[in-house]
C-alpha cells in the first residue's frame, strides 16, 4: 500500500479544512516546500497536493508553489484542485507531476475526462468526494445527483485506473476512516482506490492494507501529531 502524506494549499500556505469548510481553516505552515521535505525525511516517496483555491474557483493560483514542490522535494507528486482543462493537465504533467486528479470536471465534463484518459492513461486519476453517499463538486460546495457507486461504475467504464475516494464527513475530524465504504467499493470495482478522510491511526492503515487498498492519504493526523509518518511507512513496508 502506498502512503500519500497530503499538503492542501490555500493562498500559498499549507492548511487543513474541517469537513471541507473554507471558513474553518487551520494554517500549518507558510512554507509548503519545507513540509514536503520533512515528509521525504520521514520516509515518504509520494505526495498528494491539493490546490484548494483551484478546487473552489477553477484557478491555478498555487501553480508556482506546486511546481517548486515537484522540482525540489524529491517526492512523486500527484496534484488535484481546479484541473478542468487539457491545458492545465499538460501544465502540471510538464512541470513533473506524476499524476493529475480530476474532480469536478469528471462530473461536469465527462467528454474532457474521456479524452484525458485516452491521451494520458494512468497519469489521470479521479477524485470522488462523497457526501451522504453522493459525489460533491466545486471544492465540496455542491453535491451532485451521482451516487458514489454509479460514479465508480462510470469511471471504470471510461478506463480510469485510480480513484481517490474521500468521505467528507470523516475529513479532518480524526475519528477514523470509513472502512465499510472502502471494503464495499473494493469488492465491487476493479480500480485502484486511494482512501482519504479520517485515516488517523496505525489501526486504520492496517485495516486498509488488509483489504488490499491501493493507497491512503494522510492529512490532519500527521499535522496534529496523532500519527507518525515513520511508523506508518514502516507498517506498510512490512
Amino acid at each position: 500500500m502506498i502512503l500519500f502524506p497530503a499538503i492542501d494549499l490555500l493562498g500559498g500556505k499549507a492548511v487543513r479544512l474541517y469537513k471541507g469548510d473554507y471558513d474553518n481553516v487551520t494554517v500549518y505552515s507558510s512554507s509548503p516546500l519545507d513540509v514536503a521535505k520533512s515528509f521525504k525525511a520521514d520516509g515518504a516517496e509520494f505526495l498528494h497536493v491539493v490546490d484548494l483555491d483551484g478546487a473552489r474557483d477553477g484557478s491555478n493560483a498555487n501553480f508556482e508553489t506546486i511546481k517548486k514542490i515537484i522540482s525540489e522535494s524529491g517526492l512523486k507528486v500527484e496534484v488535484g484542485g481546479g484541473i478542468r482543462s487539457e491545458e492545465t493537465v499538460e501544465k502540471y504533467l510538464s512541470a513533473g507531476a506524476f499524476r493529475v486528479i480530476l474532480g469536478t470536471a469528471a462530473i461536469t465534463e465527462p467528454d474532457f475526462l474521456k479524452k484525458a484518459v485516452e491521451k494520458h492513461g494512468e497519469k489521470i486519476a479521479v477524485g470522488a468526494d462523497i457526501k451522504d453517499g453522493f459525489v460533491a463538486i466545486k471544492g465540496w460546495k455542491e453535491v451532485s445527483s451521482k451516487s458514489c457507486f454509479d460514479f465508480f461504475k462510470d469511471m471504470s467504464s471510461i478506463g480510469v485506473k485510480t480513484i481517490i475516494c474521500t468521505d467528507i464527513s470523516k475529513d479532518g475530524v480524526l475519528s477514523g476512516t470509513n472502512l465499510e465504504l472502502y471494503r464495499e467499493l473494493s469488492a465491487k470495482f476493479n480500480v485502484d482506490i486511494v482512501a482519504s478522510g479520517g485515516v488517523s491511526s496505525l489501526d486504520d492503515i492496517r485495516a486498509l492494507k488488509s483489504m488490499n487498498i491501493y493507497g491512503a492519504i494522510l492529512g490532519k493526523a500527521l499535522y496534529a501529531g496523532m500519527l507518525s509518518l515513520r511508523d506508518a511507512a514502516a507498517e506498510v513496508s512490512e
